[in-house]
C-alpha cells in the first residue's frame, strides 16, 4: 500500500506523541485528548506532566529539568589576577613602607627626623601600613570575624594617614597665620597636642565602626542575584561579607571629609616660606588624592561584580 507522498510505512493514528523529560503538556484548545510539549525553560523545572515550577532562588534546574539543584557558591580565589595583582602591590607597599619605618627607628633622633616630625610621621606610616594590609582582608575567604576587621580596617588605615596629614597642615597654617599678627606661637603645636588632636580624629572613625557593629553585627551573606544570567548553567551564588556598596562609602566618607579638609588647608598654605617645604609636598599630594577618589567613586559604582569591586 503506497500513502501520499511515497512513504510506504503506516501513518500513527494519534494526535500527539509522548513528551520527553523536562517537557510539559500544553492542551489544545478544543481537543482534549490531543497536546503540544513545552519545554520548561529559564529557572524552571518540570513539576508534573502539566505544569513547570520555579527552582528555589538558590538553586537552579537540573540538566534535564526533572528538579532543581544546589547553585554552586564562589568566593574571590587567591589565584584569581583579581587577587594577584592588588597582593602583589600590597606586598611592594608593605614592604616599602617597613623600609622607611625602619629608617625612622634606626635614624629617631637625627635633626631630619625629629624635624619631620617623628610623632606624626609614625602614625603616618601605621596608616599607610594598615591601608595595604585591608588587601589581604578583602581577598580572604568572608567569615564574621573577617568581616569584622574589613569593617574595622578598611577606613581606619586611611582614617590615620589623613588625620595625620591634616594636623600636619593644620599647624602649618596656624603657625605661618599667628606669625602674621603677634610673635607668640599659636596654642597646641606641640608634638603631644599634635598626637592627642590626631588621635581624636582617629576616634570619630572608631567610634562610627563600632556603631555599626551594634546596629548590624558583621556575617556573611550567599547573593545568588549578582551572578544570575539567562542561561542557568551559570548561575553561581558569590559568598561575601554582608556589606552593601553604600555602606562602604558611607564608611570612607568620614576619610573624604578629612581628604577634603586637609586639601583645603594645604591649599591655604601654599604661600609658606620655600625653607618651609612640607606644605608643598602634602597639598601636591591631596590634590592628586582628591583626582583618585573622584575617579574611584564612578568606577566603582559602575563594576557589576564583587570580585572586581573588591
Amino acid at each position: 500500500m503506497q500513502w501520499s507522498g511515497g512513504d510506504s510505512a503506516v501513518p500513527d493514528s494519534v494526535c500527539s506523541f509522548p513528551c520527553e523529560l523536562g517537557e510539559r503538556k500544553k492542551m489544545v484548545k478544543g481537543v482534549p485528548c490531543c497536546w503540544h510539549c513545552e519545554l520548561c525553560d529559564g529557572y524552571q523545572y518540570q513539576l508534573d506532566e502539566l505544569n513547570c515550577d520555579m527552582c528555589p532562588f538558590d538553586m537552579r534546574p537540573m540538566p534535564n529539568r526533572t528538579g532543581c539543584r544546589s547553585t554552586p557558591i564562589i568566593k574571590l580565589e587567591w589565584s584569581s589576577p583579581w587577587a594577584i595583582i592588588p597582593v602583589f602591590l600590597a606586598v611592594l607597599g608593605i614592604l616599602a613602607t617597613s623600609g622607611c619605618i625602619i629608617t625612622f627607628i634606626r635614624f629617631n633622633n637625627s635633626p631630619i627626623v625629629r624635624a619631620s616630625g617623628r610623632e606624626l610621621s609614625y602614625v603616618l606610616l601605621t596608616g599607610i601600613f594598615l591601608i595595604y594590609l585591608i588587601t589581604f582582608l578583602m581577598i580572604a575567604e568572608p567569615s564574621a570575624p573577617v568581616c569584622a576587621f574589613r569593617r574595622l580596617l578598611l577606613g581606619l588605615g586611611m582614617c590615620i594617614t589623613y588625620s595625620a596629614m591634616l594636623t600636619k597642615t593644620n599647624r602649618i597654617y596656624r603657625i605661618f597665620e599667628q606669625g602674621k599678627k603677634a610673635v607668640t606661637p599659636p596654642p597646641f603645636i606641640s608634638p603631644a597636642s599634635q598626637l592627642i588632636i590626631t588621635f581624636i580624629l582617629i576616634g570619630v572613625q572608631l567610634l562610627g565602626v563600632f556603631i555599626w557593629f551594634g546596629v548590624v553585627p558583621p556575617h556573611t551573606i550567599i547573593d545568588y542575584e549578582e551572578q544570575h544570567p539567562p542561561n542557568p548553567e551559570f548561575a553561581r551564588g558569590v559568598l561575601k561579607c554582608d556589606m552593601s556598596d553604600l555602606a562602604l562609602v558611607l564608611c570612607l566618607s568620614y576619610s573624604i571629609v578629612l581628604m577634603v579638609t586637609c586639601t583645603v588647608y594645604a591649599i591655604k598654605s601654599r604661600g609658606v616660606p620655600e625653607t618651609f617645604n612640607e606644605a608643598k609636598p602634602i597639598g601636591f599630594t591631596m590634590y592628586t588624592t582628591c583626582i583618585v577618589w573622584l575617579a574611584f567613586v564612578p568606577i566603582f559604582f559602575g563594576t557589576a561584580q564583587s570580585t572586581e569591586k573588591v
